[in-house]
């Protein structure tokens, strides 16, 4: 079958009627008036905003043939597109000025960013402004929709298509290569519109790219292409018409690449009179007037469509007025939404049943993932090398992918962005994605996603959108592993808000925070010690444990102590408290062997959100402290722990507070005895608990 569509392939039944035609014009209308009148009001329109002057006609027919079961994620020049959907003026104005009753973000985010959940409308997930990002959550939706309807578990009459709206700019983003990769190897129904008006912001095409998105996507095999006139409003309402009607019959991908003009500024802030020489070419290409010469061939009056359009504009500038005056946010309401409320607030289960098997730290992930897909359909495992034939390169997936499919436990291709970014379209269909990062060091092109996409979704959209993601990411040094299999990197990590950080330090803990991890309606790093999994480095031997019951779960955010210091020695003022997690409660614990009932331990388990409670209350207990981890310790999470006990404990120490990390180097070097040389242990552990005590 070839790569572009034939007439013979497609739906061609039903003939667009005039009616469609005036409609087109309002919304054309409607969306040219409301440019005009940001133009005339700069000064009160004054956040950056972007319109889709010379878009309007793709845009339009893309708006009008998607159904409320369907999935879209417009570009921020799409507001035709959502007048298209059914949004009014009014809506898409109250989101221009940033006003406290916007529906898409209270606010907080740029016009023509919508995030919906009406009944009456297509499901629009937030997205973020990144040009290009959204191809991977969206093809991440498309995908969700692809294994729900394989389960049975779509529960909708029609069958749901996405819309993938993307500028051709950004078509040279290597995460559109990902999603478009993913799109083909699943066969995913999805479409991207590729709206091609020849500039980026000042560069022109010519400047960014040898190929255009039409000719790009041939390599992509499998990948269904259609050329589309933009300028054509017939040809845009014919042809949408028919694409997706086959995406939505046949289940497969479609790249419309679809020629434009751009009739307004880049965006707001960057006028078109600055830089552009061809403006009065692009205007050849204005799609309104062809329109209306269509509308009058079809035997509409050229006056009374003229005084529709000046209606039009009458009405779009009381509308402006009316949302200029409406209420800006509430101040109060700036810390909502951060995160979604999570449903485990408290330990559950049996830590330790009777007769329980004592296990490994990744037995104990193997058996909480085993558990989760059996009881939650919904829920997938993918990631590099998962799948059946390894079961994961430290075999933390064995035997999944072949007890419980490979359509939920499979292996993806080297594309990390893909792997996180994807979660969040998986999760807004009802998928509920646990993936994996094969190395902590490995984690680099997946950031721009959990920075972009995940970790702002259910900030930016008021709740609507909160990303249920577990991203599982072996981390630390565990014996040689060299300097791209040792790394430690929580700290940057930890500066992403919006994302849990939990971190494991032995088998119980493991499965009950991996159950409450997966549980959490927010986006949740699980960070698993590779030095851990089998207790094979000295001195981890009691990260085994009695396997916990399937209920056992423990919320995150509570820490635990390890070891107790003596009523005595605390009295006597001769104890201190080391706040740690991960390996460091290992060297911790052998270094507390040499100072009996001197020392406390405090095994964090969860960086974000952080049991400081436990934490200075320890520290005041006990009034020295050393906060230890496995990172280099330069502008560390321990350093900024360390600062923010200074803070909240000054009186009640009675020394300063101490940290312990590796050295500010790098990389982890191969070589074992430099690896020890740059990373803490017991013995670095101990001369550091022995310097307080004798403070």
């Amino acid at each position: 079958m070839p790569d572009t569509f034939i007439d013979s392939e497609l739906n061609d039944t039903i003939v667009s009627s005039k009616q469609v035609y005036l409609r087109v014009l309002k919304i054309m209308t409607t969306a040219r008036s409301m440019a005009a009148v940001y133009d005339q009001n700069r000064n009160v329109a004054k956040y950056v905003h972007s319109t889709s002057s010379g878009h309007e006609a793709i845009q339009i027919a893309f708006g009008i043939n998607l159904k409320t079961c369907d999935v879209a994620y417009p570009y921020y020049r799409d507001d035709s597109m959502l007048l298209a959907m059914g949004f009014t003026p009014y809506e898409l104005m109250l989101q221009l000025l940033a006003k406290g009753d916007d529906y898409f973000s209270g606010g907080r985010t740029y016009y023509s960013h919508p995030s919906s959940l009406k009944d009456d409308k297509p499901i629009i997930p937030h997205q973020s402004s990144a040009t290009g990002m959204q191809a991977i959550p969206a093809t991440g939706a498309a995908h969700g929709i692809s294994y729900l309807e394989r389960i049975n578990k779509l529960n909708q009459v029609e069958k749901p298509i996405v819309l993938c709206s993307l500028g051709d700019g950004c078509v040279t983003e290597g995460e559109v290569a990902e999603a478009l990769q993913m799109a083909v190897l699943k066969e995913l129904p999805i479409i991207y519109l590729v709206q091609d008006n020849g500039w980026g912001i000042s560069a022109s095409k010519d400047e960014m790219r040898a190929m255009d998105a039409f000719e790009y996507a041939a390599g992509f095999k499998g990948l269904k292409r259609e050329r589309i006139n933009g300028s054509d409003v017939i040809e845009c309402i014919e042809k949408i018409e028919k694409i997706v009607n086959w995406v939505r019959i046949n289940r497969k991908p479609v790249l419309v690449h679809s020629k434009v003009p751009l009739l307004n500024h880049h965006t707001s802030g960057v006028r078109m009179e600055w830089y552009r020489d061809d403006i009065d070419e692009h205007k050849l290409n204005d799609p309104m007037p062809g329109l209306i010469n269509l509308l009058i061939d079809l035997g509409e009056e050229e006056h009374e469509l003229f005084t529709m359009q000046n209606k039009i504009f009458d009405e779009i500038n009381l509308e402006f007025f009316k949302a200029f005056k409406s209420n800006e946010p509430n101040t109060d309401s700036i810390k909502l939404h951060e995160f979604a409320p999570t449903p485990v607030l408290k330990e559950e289960g049996t830590r330790t049943p009777s007769e329980s098997q004592t296990i490994s730290m990744v037995d104990a992930a193997l058996y909480a993932v085993d558990e989760i897909l059996a009881q939650y359909p919904e829920a997938l495992f993918y990631g590099q090398d998962v799948g059946k034939r390894l079961g994961g390169v430290f075999r933390e997936a064995a035997t999944l992918s072949g007890k419980h499919g490979s359509h939920r436990v499979f292996n993806t291709p080297i594309q990390e962005a893909y792997i996180v970014g994807s979660t969040q379209g998986m999760s807004a269909v009802g998928c509920k994605p646990i993936v994996e990062i094969q190395f902590a060091d490995y984690i680099w092109p997946a950031v721009n996603q959990l920075v972009t996409e995940l970790s702002k979704s259910c900030y930016l959209s008021m709740g609507k959108f909160p990303v249920q993601s577990l991203i599982r990411i072996p981390t630390g040094a565990y014996g040689s592993g060299g300097p791209y299999h040792s790394g430690s990197i929580e700290s940057s990590i930890l500066q992403i808000k919006g994302i849990k950080v939990v971190y494991p330090s032995n088998a119980a803990d493991m499965k009950g925070l991996m159950k409450a991890a997966f549980l959490d309606p927010n986006p949740v790093i699980m960070f698993e010690h590779k030095g851990l999994y089998w207790s094979k480095v000295p001195g981890s031997e009691k990260a085994k444990t009695p396997e916990p019951d399937s209920d056992y779960v423990i919320p995150l955010g509570k820490a635990r102590i390890v070891i107790v210091a003596s009523n005595e020695q605390t009295e006597i003022g001769n104890t201190c408290t080391i706040i740690t997690y991960g390996m460091g409660v290992y060297w911790a614990m052998s270094a507390a062997e040499h100072f009996k009932n001197q020392v406390e331990i405090i095994d964090l388990r969860t960086l974000n959100p952080c049991d400081e409670l436990s934490v200075f209350e320890s520290v005041k207990k006990h009034g020295k402290v050393l906060v230890l981890t496995e990172e280099t310790l330069r502008n560390s999470f321990a350093e900024a722990l360390a600062g923010r006990i200074a803070k909240e404990c000054f009186k009640y120490l009675d020394a300063p507070v101490q940290t312990l990390g590796a050295l500010n180097l790098p990389a982890v070097p191969l070589n074992s005895e430099l690896e020890k040389t740059m990373l803490p242990n017991a013995e670095k552990t101990r001369a550091a608990i022995e310097y307080l005590l004798n403070y």
